[in-house]
This record gives C-alpha cells, structure tokens and sequence, in this order.
C-alpha cells in the first residue's frame, strides 16, 4: 500500500535542496526550475514554462501575465494561506472557485469545486448567484465557463499565461485554412443519405474560436468522457470527420470503434491537403489535426512493461490522449474522472499504475491509501500551464474582488460565444 506522498509541490522543492524526498520517491524532476514561483517565468522571455510543455513552441499572441506584486510573491505559504481563506470568508457565496484535477494541492484545497474542465463549467452553473467566478485551470476552460456562465458572472483566470500547448496547435485561421482545402478536394453535395462530405469536431480543450467554428459549420465538440459518442453523431451526419486538436484522442476512440487507422491521416497544417494526397482524403473517415498533449505524450510501452514487471497485479490505466501503443498496452483508458471513478469502486489492496498529470496521481494515492497507486512516468514533470497557477495569484484575485476590482477577466465576445455555445449544446445532447 502506498506511504502518505508529499505534494508535488513539497517533493519538487526538496528535489531542488537536494533533501530526500518523499517515500518511495525517484527524487527526480524533468525540470528545476519548477522549484520557482511562476511569476518568475511571467517575466522572462515568452514561454509555456518548465515541466511538460516546456519544449512547445508559445504563439506570439498568446496572453501574457502582467507583474505580480511583490507582497504575494515574498509571502509564506502560511500567510498566503490565511489571506485566502480570509478573502474566500469575506466574500462569501459571491464568489466560486474551481480547480481542475491537475491543479497543484496547494490551489486545490480553496476550491469549492474539483474537477475536469467540463465538470467544473457546469459546476460554476450551479451557483448562478456568484458574481465572480475564480478558474483555477487553464485558458480554454475559463473560456467554456465564460461561454456557459450568466451574463453577470466575471471569470477569472488566476495567471493570464495558464494557456495550453495542445490548444494552441490548432488556431482558427489554420483550421478554416485546413478547411477551405478540404472543401476543394470533397465538395459541398451530400451523398445519398443526406450526409455532408465532412463534420468538424473540435475536443473540449480548444480555444473558444474552435468551438465557435464547429458551431457554425454543424459541428460539435467532445469531451474525453464522451468523444465516442459524439464520433457516432458525427458519422450520422457525415461522411468523414476533422478532429482536432488532439490527435491522440480521435485516433484511440475511432480505432475502438472500428475505424482502420490507415483511414485516419494525419493533417499537417504546414503542408498542402496537410500531408496528403487527394485520393487519401477521399478514402478517409476521420482526419486527425497533428496536435497532442505533452503531458501525455511523455507516457511510453516501456514504462507499463516495468510497471508490470515491479508488481504483476498492477492494473494499468491511461488517459486517451497518450498515442495509440501506450493505450493499447494499457488495461483500460479513460478520462480522468474515469480514472477517479475506477480507483474508488476497486477493492482494497489493489495496485494501479496511472499515465496522466502527476498532481491527480499523487492525490489519489493519498486519498486511497488501501491502495497501491503510482504514476507510471517516474519523473515529476506536471502540467507546465496548470504549474502556472499558485496561491499567490489566488490570494491576489480574492483579495482584488474583496476591493471591488475584476482582475485577468476572460471575455468571449458574443459572436464567437454564440456559435461555441451551440456546438457545446449538441455535445451535451449526445450523452454516451
């Protein structure tokens, strides 16, 4: 069974003192610069920050953090602890705050909501009474709460740089550009069922120009809780599909649904028909963008073929956007509330190896102690983008809303919202 983990948090900066870490610990990190504050890297030439993404490349006009001043940055974790619970206190049911699963334990514990993205949106529609929602998680995901949320409602991203790389390989003018492409080599007549030649459909963790894009051209968006069900809405009503931008996740749910994989090419935006010929198009079902998540990318056969040689009664499960052999080598895939929910119905005793961020995992180790959990990626290496958000910067946007002021409010104009809002709609209706 596993011993009580530090936080990822704790283990990373006894790693960078060169203090032993936490039992059974490898005492590594893919990154030692993780050990300092995000605001460190708010001021230093444009990136996504160490852990996963660090190696992505930053669009030019992804947003950018401002200064974060300095009583928050100089702050203890004690300090910074009773401020937000102060600020949370004083503001009362006024404010929500979401944090996502892959969040860092020190935000998650103020959260009133824990959660995957989608999860947390709907959360956030709960307390329509709340004039400020708090989004401890990502760029796109406080877009699909501001999209979701009431008119009154300010969102609010703690750390305007928590962006995510994978949404930021697919933008909308190399979408539209895929798109227009596509139209030249398939046309616009239907076929003999009604069926157009080609449904976009865009994964939850895309930026809010993609989902309004779908919405506006009959497509939808998925989740990985739900993405094979949203396939065989799609395959209703078209020929084919554009999924993006996970390439992972389509390829591993069409596959489970019988879609040969050499009927799944790969779009590479930067080549003319992204890579393809027009006689591959033509013969396609599911066009997958070249987009992917790097946490997930990090998880390999070889890390689940020692997983099973250390213990031989690990259950092995990884999240759908690891590529398509880690999947298969694994006993089962899933979202992470899947994840969740398939540790907490196991009996006593039983052994998992997970492959997703390694703040859940650590989590659930300790929430489950009758159990054995561990990551299979012995190195600690988490999100870069949720590594972004600390308590600093919660502490200042509570404090801020304690002042009257809104700060890092994300706004989706209304004609993106509007059609976003309608792909968003058909997901919901095409419950699994």
């Amino acid at each position: 069974m596993t011993a009580r983990l530090l936080s990822v948090d704790d283990e990373i900066q006894l790693i960078a003192a060169g203090t032993a870490a936490a039992p059974g610990s490898t005492a590594s990190t893919c990154a030692p610069e993780l050990a300092e504050g995000p605001w460190v890297f708010d001021l230093q030439s444009p990136t996504y920050g160490p852990g996963a993404s660090m190696a992505d490349p930053l669009p030019a006009e992804a947003p950018r953090q401002g200064v974060l001043p300095e009583e928050y940055t100089a702050a203890s974790k004690s300090e910074l602890d009773t401020r937000i619970r102060r600020a949370k206190e004083t503001l009362g049911d006024s404010v929500v705050v979401l944090g996502h699963f892959y969040q860092r334990d020190e935000v998650v514990q103020y959260a009133d909501f824990v959660g995957d993205s989608f999860q947390l949106a709907n959360a956030a529609k709960t307390r329509p009474d709340a004039r400020a929602i708090v989004f401890c998680g990502v760029h796109f995901m406080a877009e699909t709460a501001d999209i979701l949320a009431q008119p009154s409602q300010a969102v609010i991203l703690p750390n305007l740089a928590a962006g995510c790389s994978m949404a930021d390989m697919a933008d909308i003018d190399s979408v539209e550009e895929a798109w227009a492409q596509l139209a030249s080599v398939y046309g616009s007549e239907p076929d003999a069922e009604g069926r157009v030649p080609i449904i976009p459909v865009t994964y939850m963790n895309s930026s809010a120009d993609l989902k309004g894009f779908c919405g506006r051209n009959g497509g939808i968006v998925c989740t990985s809780s739900n993405a094979a069900t949203v396939l065989e809405w799609a395959f209703e009503r078209g020929q084919r599909v554009l999924f993006f931008p996970d390439q992972h996740l389509g390829r591993n749910t069409a596959k489970a649904m019988g879609v040969p994989v050499e009927r799944m090419p790969l779009w590479n935006p930067r080549k003319p028909l992204g890579g393809s010929t027009a006689d591959e198009l033509t013969d396609a079902r599911v066009i997958l963008w070249n987009g992917f998540c790097s946490v997930h990318k990090r998880f390999t056969v070889a890390q689940i073929e020692r997983a099973r040689a250390a213990h031989p009664d690990v259950r092995v499960i990884v999240h759908p956007e690891c590529p398509m052999p880690v999947v298969d080598a694994a006993d089962g895939a899933g979202s992470t509330d899947y994840i969740v929910k398939a540790i907490a119905a196991a009996p006593a005793g039983s052994t998992f190896a997970i492959g997703t961020e390694i703040n859940l995992v650590q989590r659930l180790a300790n929430q489950y102690p009758q159990h054995t959990i561990f990551c299979l990626d012995d190195v600690i290496c988490p999100c870069s983008t949720m590594y972004r958000i600390h308590p600093g910067y919660l502490a200042w946007v509570l404090e801020s809303l304690v002042d009257g002021v809104v700060l890092n409010q994300i706004s989706v104009p209304a004609s993106v919202a509007e059609p976003a809002r309608v792909a968003l709609e058909r997901m919901l209706a095409a419950r699994p």
